[in-house]
């Protein structure tokens, strides 16, 4: 390994090779391999020769040739191939993600606390409050967003993520 931090431009083509060769999880296949359609032959299978290195010597260069566009034309293939792959992965971790969350139902009339943000004018300090209210809900929408008014009914009705809110109980 690199003794100092100082020669890490010396292993970093080693990096980039391990990088290029490594199979993703989420398509199923190495960048390469999608790339140029065939496997990468590392350094160390050039010096000690492997099987597939010999296999393609002996090959005369006509016959090299025809293999070569034959891979080629597979690469559509293996590439629909990944992106299928990668929908199902996309599709494995929404649901793993969805178990976790608990969905929350929000009732026209009820009483909430609105966070304050990092970023709003009531947020200077460290000991400042994180949440201010209450509201009612005036109106509920899909997709979670809530249409607030003041207890008093002075502050008109502003649209928020119900992400924002929680349950204020009295």
């Amino acid at each position: 390994m690199v003794q100092g931090s100082r020669q890490w431009h010396e292993k970093l083509p080693f990096a980039l090779v391990g990088y290029c060769t490594t199979v993703r999880t989420s398509v199923g296949a190495n960048p390469y391999l999608l790339l140029y359609g065939t496997e990468i032959v590392i350094p160390v299978e050039v010096e000690i020769t492997s099987l597939r290195i010999v296999a393609e010597a002996e090959i005369d260069d006509d016959k090299w040739v025809k293999t070569r566009l034959e891979q080629l034309s597979l690469i559509h293939k293996k590439r629909l191939a990944a992106v299928y792959h990668g929908q199902l992965y996309q599709k494995r971790m929404a649901r793993a993600y969805n178990k976790k969350v608990r969905p929350r139902k929000f009732k026209v009339g009820q009483q909430v606390l609105k966070r304050i943000l990092p970023y709003q004018a009531k947020a200077k300090s460290k000991f400042a409050p994180n949440w201010q209210g209450s509201f009612i809900v005036t109106r509920v929408l899909s997709n979670g967003a809530l249409y607030l008014t003041d207890i008093e009914g002075k502050c008109v009705d502003m649209t928020i993520n119900s992400d924002g809110v929680k349950r204020y109980y009295v």
